[in-house]
């Protein structure tokens, strides 16, 4: 079988990659000892950056050609608006954090770069920029759930992140990022060329760091 686009950018990503997926946030969400400061500056902020991914999602609709891809994209906004940002909501509300403090809060700085870089990726490129400069998120998610998911203890009630462990780990998201690697790899058929991966390989790359940033941010607040 040929190997897939996203697993192509991942491999060539190297440790940018790891350092992303492997971060010590991440470790601290599967053991349970992430500054609870952290992790409650991370619930605000990320739902802050789903409405900004909601909206590059929207930007992905008017980028796709065909009908098959506009409804692709679609999905993946509807997955944000009614899934994920439901799941926050839910999340912050249990960690003491009420929807209003949520809409109130500013995006901080590695918000910003972030949200911000994607969607400029879509304005000036198209649905394939775009979407591979969503795939870290995306499907990054769904690899750091599952590997979380297999450690000892990390989906016990002693840890107080097994809810968030439990989404991304749960059949429903891991769906939801295969679909995405799908949609790449269908993309990638009809526009990718030798030359122009080099550009797509920055984009993810990027991106990835941007990822690694935004868990940096919630281990900077916690101090």
């Amino acid at each position: 079988m040929a190997q897939s686009l996203f697993s192509r950018l991942k491999a060539d990503a190297g440790g940018v990659w790891t350092s992303y997926t492997q971060h010590a946030f991440v470790d601290g969400l599967g053991d349970g000892s992430l500054p609870e400061a952290a992790f409650r500056h991370y619930l605000v902020q990320d739902y802050l950056f789903l409405i900004q991914f909601a909206r590059a999602y929207a930007l992905a609709v008017t980028k796709a050609i065909n009908l098959a891809d506009m409804r692709a994209c679609a999905a993946g906004m509807s997955a944000i608006l009614d899934v994920e940002m439901d799941l926050h909501v839910g999340l912050c509300g249990a960690w003491g954090i009420a929807p209003e403090e949520l809409e109130g809060t500013r995006e901080a700085r590695a918000t910003l770069a972030y949200t911000r870089f994607v969607l400029e990726a879509g304005h000036r490129g198209d649905l394939l920029d775009l979407l591979t400069a969503l795939s870290p998120c995306v499907v990054g998610y769904a690899e750091i759930g599952a590997a979380l998911s297999k450690l000892p203890g990390a989906r016990d009630d002693a840890n107080p992140y097994r809810v968030w462990i439990n989404e991304y780990a749960g059949e429903a998201y891991q769906q939801v990022a295969q679909e995405a690697i799908a949609l790449l790899d269908r993309l990638a058929v009809e526009t990718l060329t030798k030359a122009r991966y080099p550009r797509l390989l920055e984009l993810f790359i990027q991106a990835t760091r941007l990822e690694a940033d935004f868990w940096e941010m919630g281990l900077t607040m916690a101090d």
